[in-house]
């Protein structure tokens, strides 16, 4: 009996010391390691994965740290680097840690800008990209019924997405975004009117001082029925048509489409871009001006436009601006 004991009590610790040794050494890779944890996968699903992708020692003992602890194991995509202990481990996937990606989109760009930006971070192809955001339009539809596609919805800012998400999912969270900037500015009613002109204000200068008298040109510009003839909509109908070669040509300017704003006047028929708010707080509160005509400032070496009221000003404008390209000379 005393040797069965003694027996006894040499399973007993060599059996707490292995349960020690599973959850308290370190174990994992020292190389980058990804874990797929799947919606619905069970507890001993989870700690069967991380034992066979070597991340943990047993799973056993994973499943009684995680009956002790209590708490919901995440579903999602976990990168391991590091050897680590099993509780760090566990922890990581109780608070649903999950490896993400981060992709910023600066403002002023349009689908085919961030579709390039999804594929450079290994989000997704970019012709999907471009296509979903064409056809998804249903997403603003309670914001603005007109929209086909979401070109101008799409918030400029910097978002963390998991590796395997889709482009459905990346653009909701992108016109979730859109929502909550624009309602912490009151924007409420006119969005397809407001988010297509401060587009063009987005496109037409940096400077946040000026972009509220860049406004104020286009709106007086459509009271008087005057074409806008602003070039960041030429571009942008040169690339809905796949014919953009990184300069306007004359035939671009003649060319037959809506967004030809030499050619119709008023608007374009939607957003070009997607704005930042100061953009957006500038095409709901114009600047009270006569100004009709304007030198955009990303052409001016000065790095400001130049405003005027009659074409007589505006051609000097042009003057002084096409003097400062000579004066500056080629670039650097």
């Amino acid at each position: 009996m005393r040797r069965f004991f003694l027996l006894l009590v040499f399973a007993a610790l060599v059996a707490a010391g292995a349960v020690a040794f599973a959850l308290l050494v370190p174990a994992g890779p020292h190389a980058e390691t990804f874990v797929d944890i799947s919606p619905g996968m069970s507890s001993m699903q989870i700690a069967t994965l991380l034992r066979n992708q070597g991340i943990i020692r047993s799973r056993y003992v994973f499943i009684g740290l995680h009956e002790v602890k209590g708490g919901t194991l995440k579903a999602g995509e976990y990168r391991f680097d590091h050897p680590a202990p099993m509780k760090e481990v566990w922890d990581r996937i109780r608070r649903g840690d999950v490896y993400t990606v981060a992709l910023t989109i600066p403002e002023g760009s349009n689908i085919f800008d961030i579709a390039a930006k999804v594929e450079a971070a290994g989000l997704g192809s970019r012709a999907t990209f471009i296509a979903a955001a064409k056809q998804d339009g249903a997403l603003v539809s309670d914001l603005d019924p007109t929209a086909t596609s979401l070109e101008g919805y799409l918030f400029p800012d910097t978002y963390r997405f998991a590796r395997h998400i889709d482009a459905q999912e990346m653009m909701a969270g992108m016109v979730k975004r859109f929502r909550q900037a624009t309602q912490g500015i009151g924007l409420s009613t006119g969005y397809h009117q407001t988010v297509t002109l401060a587009s063009l204000v987005e496109k037409e200068t940096p400077i946040d001082a000026e972009r509220s008298l860049v406004a104020s040109v286009f709106v007086n510009r459509m009271e008087k029925n005057i074409p806008l003839m602003t070039d960041p909509s030429v571009i942008y109908a040169a690339l809905l048509d796949g014919r953009y070669r990184g300069t306007i040509y004359q035939s671009d300017l003649q060319a037959d489409s809506a967004y030809n704003t030499y050619r119709h006047a008023g608007l374009p028929p939607g957003p070009i871009c997607s704005p930042g708010l100061k953009s957006l707080q500038a095409a709901m509160h114009p600047a009270q001006t006569d100004y009709l005509y304007f030198v955009a400032a990303g052409a001016d070496p000065s790095g400001q436009s130049r405003f005027s009221a009659t074409l007589e000003e505006h051609a000097k404008d042009v003057e002084a601006y096409r003097r400062a390209v000579r004066n500056a000379g080629p670039p650097q």
